[in-house]
């Protein structure tokens, strides 16, 4: 794995509630615990038992969440990008919401990179990207390949990294983007994806699955504590985002403006590309 993307784009803005979300910012909003849940959940080794149900194996899957927290180097700065939308010619920007303050230092985008200090990811930058206003909405987890040393012959030409991803939302599914020979004649090579498409291969009992809180219930019931944050995972999430979250505060960060609907700020794709992860835009998934 040369690097690990963990993606939120909404494609709407604070929507009146820009009071609100302006004392809490997107990091605080979505990247100290949902995300950071994503990526523990990812990045934690197996579990040294995880069989049957009930508090006893819930622990040993919240112990390795645990761990992977505790292996995080602390964030460089020059590897976090921060941003506030403004207007388009349909919609306000942030500040223009009247429950913004004109003043606000509040980051609608962020997008911060994590260095994991252990055996396993050494080496291997893990992505976090989340903002407001972006030109899509989607959940996404995108794991991408090292090419392999005789790639460049086998192919004759500079071809896309081949990727695993993990859809969590909107239409879930797990899909692998490879590169194959076109067929006929051609030695062209096109970008292709073998998929699971929740909504496809389940579609009988897709409409009937429950929501997520009322599998949060039944594990309750069942005494099952895997999908719920103990506190000492709690403390150590705070511990990695705090010290960014106070530079924030102190003003030592630039917020980059962005228009309402487009990627983000371009910074941002710059970041993303310095770090390693290879971004070709040329193929769109389509479930």
């Amino acid at each position: 794995i040369s690097s690990v993307m963990i993606t939120f784009k909404e494609d709407f803005g604070t929507q009146g509630r820009g009071g609100y979300f302006d004392q809490y910012g997107i990091i605080r909003d979505v990247m100290q615990n949902h995300l950071i849940q994503v990526l523990t959940l990812f990045a934690m080794e197996p579990p040294t038992k995880f069989a049957g149900a009930g508090s006893e194996i819930s622990e040993h899957v919240r112990d390795e969440k645990v761990k992977v927290l505790r292996a995080f180097d602390a964030i460089k700065l020059d590897e976090v990008v921060l941003g506030q939308y403004l207007g388009n010619e349909k919609e306000p920007g942030y500040k223009e919401d009247s429950t913004v303050p004109d003043d606000s230092v509040t980051p609608t985008y962020a997008l911060v990179v994590f260095r994991i200090n252990n055996p396993r990811w050494d080496g291997v930058p893990f992505i976090m990207r989340a903002g407001k206003a972006l030109n899509e909405r989607k959940t996404e987890i995108r794991i991408q390949f090292k090419r392999p040393p005789a790639s460049t012959y086998m192919f004759e030409t500079d071809v896309p990294a081949n990727e695993l991803v993990v859809r969590v939302q909107p239409g879930e599914a797990i899909y692998m983007k490879t590169n194959v020979k076109e067929p006929g004649l051609s030695n062209d090579i096109v970008t292709t994806e073998l998929d699971l498409s929740y909504t496809k291969r389940f579609k009988d009992t897709y409409a009937q699955l429950p929501d997520a809180y009322t599998r949060l219930i039944l594990d309750t019931l069942r005494g099952d504590k895997s999908s719920f944050v103990r506190d000492d995972e709690l403390r150590e999430s705070w511990k990695v985002f705090t010290p960014l979250l106070k530079s924030i505060e102190d003003k030592k960060h630039e917020l980059i403006p962005y228009e309402y609907g487009s990627r983000g700020p371009e910074q941002a794709d710059e970041l993303i590309m310095r770090v390693g992860f290879k971004y070709t835009g040329t193929y769109k998934w389509r479930p």
